[in-house]
């Protein structure tokens, strides 16, 4: 029986849009039917609906969406007018050939010529096998997947974002703690992320509506009170009027404002605009954007504490389904299978055993040592090459490279000298394919390509920014010298001839064509999958230097949320302080700091011999002139400036490197109790 079907596939999401309940304010019924139309790629087929592969997901979709059996395609819906892009990849010519796909108009700038190179990739990966270490021929075990229960993923995701006590009463009476965690948590949220929030607890109860005891949804989000919502209002106008519909320019990255509060702003603007078409115009130049500067600092993840990063983390959660929500997309997505992978060797082994190994050997390494040689070897032997990335190496010659470096590479006696820049590069795409699990996680990898559904340029770099925040440190910190190392091969274009777009569609197969789902891809998903991927590796190498900072917003939120957990222990602390100033009745013979006057504050440099220095606040005074300072003043100090950083600790935020061109005055302000101290840092 056939096996082949009609309907509208993506890379297992999907938007719900119509079947789920909208978010605040929404387009128009025409309009969001032009949104979901925009971002689908429709598969024409004559074959029976009836039967999938198992391995598909399907788009719930209004049958007007759905191509007509007898619509003629139109030629500039193909993919590629070559010979060669109309045949799958996987099969001979002799073959059906491959259905047309309509693609979405955000990605037209990626031409047909260019595409055809993301097919010849992929025709390489599957003719070059498996590199190292494992069989070619060796299953991998993995446990079954069962299709979640209606609300199983909604509980998930509310657990994922420290939130399950929202329909667990258990754990709320178990843990006093996590319940006021939570409730301060939601205190800090905005309206499009507690909105996000609700209609996640909605859906979980009602998968949950045989249980007693279950929290009503209207006690969780009951209106705030007017002395708390004039103090929001107070906080939120403190530096000018941030509103998110304020005129700014196409190009600007307002990081102070959320993203899902910008992107509702943008629907609305859009619904009384009554525009219907065109929606996401062809991109050929991609936008020069730009982050607002802000006077106190930008922050990237690892210039913040653990602790402070764990609430950063399910803020970025949640205002990442926050924004998606706003477009009516609705993320589904996987957790991981369990894998059989290897506990040693370096292909197919996952990314946090490889730096466990790797930082045995060389403390406080980040980016496993063998992605690190294979890029400087790159490097070295010149990145002039023309075709680099893209022309393969010999596939007999890599795999026995890769059998070398397996045995050799920890030992330190793998012959680099011999090892050709062509199948160096071939290598180091087969190690990113060889990972056990995708470079992008499984959980995200879905969000990462429904990116492109998203309506504006300006939406899809805020949601890459908030999904690679989101990565595990391990994968992020990859990712960043992937990406970094790609900008690098693209700046010698003139005589490589590999330009962004070049780049992006032979490096997409490999990044998201991992190893554990590349046997799994039916050629339909393969086909929508192309221009996706490829856009999406475009759009993080194009925007890579405003990806890694965390946006102002969340972190103000997190200084709300550790000011709001502080304020219970302050009262009972300032009742026992009385209690004891009652008692002993005793003048406090304490001097008053000199940091203490207006206009100073204190910074201490432990670690040195020079311990404490005071500073006088100037409006132009920034943290990299107190470093300046901080060295002119003690001359034993051997350490270079770019090894030092200034500490804010304390006050409303746990621990934060600062940023050099962070304004201290503007800062002080923001966190007055704050101390500031000088500390060596491992770059």
């Amino acid at each position: 029986m056939s096996r082949h079907h009609q309907g509208v596939v993506l890379t297992a999401y999907h938007s719900s849009a119509r079947d789920e309940p909208q978010t605040g304010p929404g387009p128009d019924p025409q309009l969001a039917a032009s949104s979901r139309k925009m971002g689908h790629y429709t598969l024409q087929q004559n074959h029976d609906p009836q039967h999938r592969d198992k391995h598909e997901t399907a788009i719930s979709a209004d049958s007007s969406l759905l191509p007509k059996p007898n619509s003629a395609p139109s030629t500039k819906s193909q993919l590629s007018s070559s010979p060669k892009s109309t045949i799958s990849p996987r099969h001979s010519p002799n073959t059906r050939p491959r259905p047309t796909c309509q693609r979405s108009s955000s990605q037209d700038s990626l031409d047909e010529l260019q595409m055809d190179d993301y097919w010849k990739e992929v025709e390489n990966i599957s003719c070059s096998g498996g590199g190292g270490g494992k069989g070619e021929g060796e299953p991998q075990e993995e446990e079954h997947q069962k299709n979640p229960e209606e609300g199983e993923q909604e509980e998930a995701w509310l657990t994922e974002a420290g939130l399950a006590r929202l329909f667990d009463d258990s754990l709320a009476a178990d843990d006093q703690d996590q319940e006021e965690d939570s409730a301060v948590f939601l205190s800090t949220l905005t309206r499009t992320q507690a909105a996000a929030v609700e209609r996640r607890v909605q859906q979980t109860l009602l998968r949950r509506r045989n249980r007693q005891h279950l929290p009503d949804v209207r006690d969780i989000f009951k209106p705030p009170e007017k002395d708390e919502e004039c103090h929001q209002l107070q906080r939120r106008s403190e530096n000018g009027p941030k509103d998110a519909s304020a005129a700014e320019t196409e190009t600007e990255l307002d990081v102070e404002v959320a993203f899902s509060e910008q992107a509702l702003s943008y629907w609305d603007n859009q619904q009384k605009a009554k525009v219907t078409n065109n929606l996401n115009p062809p991109d050929d130049k991609l936008p020069n954007f730009k982050v607002l500067r802000v006077k106190t600092g930008q922050t990237r993840a690892e210039d913040l504490s653990p602790l402070d990063m764990i609430k950063v983390r399910r803020l970025l959660l949640v205002e990442m389904t926050a924004l998606f929500d706003t477009a009516g997309i609705d993320l589904k997505t996987h957790k991981p299978v369990k894998l059989k992978t290897r506990d040693s060797g370096l292909f197919g082994v996952p990314l946090n055993t490889l730096l466990d190994q790797d930082q045995r050997r060389v403390p406080g390494t980040k980016v496993p040592l063998i992605l690190q040689k294979l890029i400087s070897h790159i490097k070295e032997e010149g990145l002039d090459t023309e075709g680099l990335l893209r022309i393969p190496g010999a596939a007999t010659r890599v795999k026995a490279l890769c059998q070398e470096l397996d045995s050799s590479f920890c030992e330190g006696t793998f012959p680099w000298q011999q090892v050709k820049q062509h199948d160096a590069a071939s290598i180091l795409k087969l190690f990113i394919r060889e990972l056990p699990h995708p470079l992008l996680t499984v959980e995200y990898l879905n969000a990462f390509i429904a990116v492109n559904k998203l309506p504006t340029k300006k939406q899809q770099l805020q949601a890459l920014n908030l999904l690679v925040l989101l990565l595990p440190e391990a994968n992020h910190n990859a990712l960043k010298a992937l990406v970094e190392f790609f900008q690098q091969v693209i700046d010698h274009q003139a005589q490589n001839k590999m330009t962004l777009n070049n780049v992006s569609v032979v490096m997409a197969p490999n990044i998201f064509m991992f190893k554990g789902f590349r046997s799994k891809v039916s050629e339909h998903k393969e086909i929508s999958m192309a221009t996706s991927t490829a856009n999406i590796v475009r759009l993080l190498i194009r925007y890579q230097n405003l990806l890694w900072t965390i946006p102002k917003f969340i972190l103000d939120q997190v200084r709300q949320h550790n000011m709001e957990s502080q304020r219970k222990p302050n009262n009972q602390r300032a009742v026992r302080k009385l209690l004891k100033k009652i008692t002993t009745d005793k003048p406090s013979e304490k001097p008053i700091p000199e940091e203490s006057s207006q206009g100073f504050i204190r910074v201490q440099a432990p670690q040195f011999s020079k311990v404490s220095m005071a500073v006088q606040l100037t409006e132009d005074l920034q943290a990299v002139d107190v470093l300046t300072r901080f060295l002119s003043q003690d001359r034993l100090v051997t350490a270079k400036k770019e090894d030092l950083c200034l500490f804010e600790i304390g006050g409303n935020i746990k621990e934060r490197c600062l940023d050099g061109e962070t304004y201290m005055k503007d800062l002080h302000h923001l966190n007055p109790t704050a101390e500031w101290v000088i500390k060596l840092v491992q770059r």
